[in-house]
């Protein structure tokens, strides 16, 4: 009897490992990186190319620009809305392309190597237009609050398109070299495929770190629009970044010598986000130090140290540990926790490869961390977003068959423009499709939400834009954490 009772439990045991297997094998990074990329398509704004695979949109914003005499159709409608702010379209730029450079291979064995270069391009031709002298860049499209008042589609769009820069006389540091690190990482990203491009990025790079480094302040201060949407907490972080992508472009001494004069590197980070880049500049430079390409002493150690203690904290063996769900998702802030996920899990993803190529490890108070253990943590939030949750949803539109329906999103919540052109104006909008209780009527295949909350709870309703609101920045780091688990 007391065998029989052991082999039950024996193939008890087998019988749990062998459904983990099945449930572990059965999430499709592949589909989920493609679906990653579709999303950019549909966030696009101006003149739509004829191979634009989202078959529901249109062109829309063109006549972006017209107020200043300068071109500024194209870029990303930022989330839900039609604004484009240049200060997180910048940052996703940032994060698609390390997204790219880091894992070139595993995107080109997938297919999706070409697809993630449009959606940088994109980002990137438009950036260019809105930086059309050496120290202007025009930071916004559109305004906020009318933007936000009003639910119809971008393809008649009837609210205003006001065009706000910074320059000599209302500086920003922080969105200037935010753009310059876009352009830098881009650049790199293009260096094998176009040349000449990669040298007009490049040069658009040095020309934004240049005014920002000489002419500081908050962005939000010379558009203030963008303040009450997209503010900044300093632009110290964003030099450090800028510098440490110029330094990975160029090898030039003046950008490595800007980052051994940093004051101050961050410490160690409770968030890497389009707002706070001192944890991709610290990890960029632990990539460097790994790489003996610095020494690990003294300013440059200091960055590698606080890269680690960020991604000790992330896997649970800090001395502040990111505090979890109870379905073990990492928590990290209640508006658009996701985006926030997004971030640590490409740096845990990337740290994974630079560790394993070293042959490193990181010492956390907490214990060992080797590069499998980066891998295990980067699945496991992937995993929880894919659906592998409490509530067996998926926070990527589109992906499983239970997802959120009721995304906030003005062009997918409203019928195609190709199926019924008949205009629907502001008010229209919200009475007739904002607060309908169905599913949106166009499916944002791609799009993760801000995703559920503290207690792993999410309603899935278009007024609940804490949680049901997807925007570029948070797929755009993903696209790099899906390749790297497609393999």
């Amino acid at each position: 009897m007391f065998c029989t009772r052991i082999l039950s439990l024996a193939f008890l045991l087998l019988f749990i490992n062998f459904n983990k297997v099945l449930s572990f094998s059965s999430i499709d990074y592949r589909n989920a990186l493609t679906k990653s990329l579709l999303y950019f398509e549909a966030q696009r704004s101006g003149k739509l190319p004829p191979n634009n695979r989202v078959d529901w949109r249109r062109d829309s914003g063109l006549n972006d620009g017209e107020d200043v005499n300068i071109d500024l159709t194209g870029g990303y409608h930022d989330a839900g809305d039609h604004v484009k702010f240049g200060f997180p379209l910048a940052f996703t730029i940032t994060t698609l392309s390390w997204s790219t450079l880091e894992f070139q291979d595993q995107l080109t064995r997938n297919k999706e190597f070409s697809n993630a270069l449009s959606a940088i391009k994109w980002g990137t031709d438009y950036l260019i237009k809105a930086h059309p002298q050496p120290n202007v860049l025009y930071g916004q499209v559109g305004e906020g609050d009318p933007d936000h008042a009003c639910w119809m589609r971008p393809e008649q769009m009837t609210t205003p398109r006001t065009a706000y820069k910074i320059d000599e006389q209302r500086p920003g540091a922080d969105l200037a070299a935010e753009t310059a690190a876009a352009f830098a990482a881009a650049s790199i990203v293009f260096q094998g495929t176009d040349a000449s491009y990669s040298k007009v990025l490049l040069n658009h790079a040095r020309q934004l770190f240049d005014f920002a480094r000489t002419h500081p302040g908050l962005y939000q201060n010379s558009i203030n629009d963008a303040g009450k949407f997209y503010s900044s907490s300093g632009y110290e972080d964003e030099l450090l970044w800028a510098a440490a992508w110029l330094y990975r472009a160029t090898n030039g001494k003046p950008y490595l010598d800007f980052l051994n004069a940093a004051g101050n590197t961050g410490g160690t980070r409770t968030t890497f986000s389009w707002d706070d880049k001192y944890v991709g500049a610290q990890v960029l430079v632990a990539k460097l130090v790994l790489e003996k390409k610095v020494p690990d002493s003294g300013v440059m150690a200091q960055f590698k140290n606080q890269a680690e203690q960020f991604i000790c904290a992330c896997a649970q063996k800090g001395n502040g540990n990111v505090k979890k769900t109870p379905g073990g998702l990492l928590w990290f802030l209640p508006f658009n926790n996701l985006q926030y996920i997004a971030t640590a899990t490409l740096a845990a993803s990337a740290y994974s490869d630079y560790l394993s190529a070293a042959e490193a490890s990181i010492q956390c108070p907490g214990g060992i961390l080797q590069s499998k253990d980066l891998v295990d943590l980067a699945r496991s939030q992937v995993d929880y977003i894919l659906g592998s949750n409490p509530r067996n949803m998926s926070y990527m539109v589109g992906f499983g068959n239970n997802f959120p329906g009721q995304v906030h999103h003005r062009a997918a919540s409203i019928v195609s423009i190709k199926k019924d052109p008949t205009p629907v104006s502001c008010k229209e909008g919200f009475d007739k499709w904002f607060d309908r209780n169905e599913p949106n009527p166009n499916v944002l295949e791609g799009a993760v939400v801000g995703g559920p909350d503290a207690n792993d709870a999410f309603t899935d309703s278009r007024g609940n834009f804490q949680q049901s609101e997807p925007a570029t920045v948070t797929p755009a780091p993903l696209v790099g954490v899906f390749a790297f688990l497609a393999k």
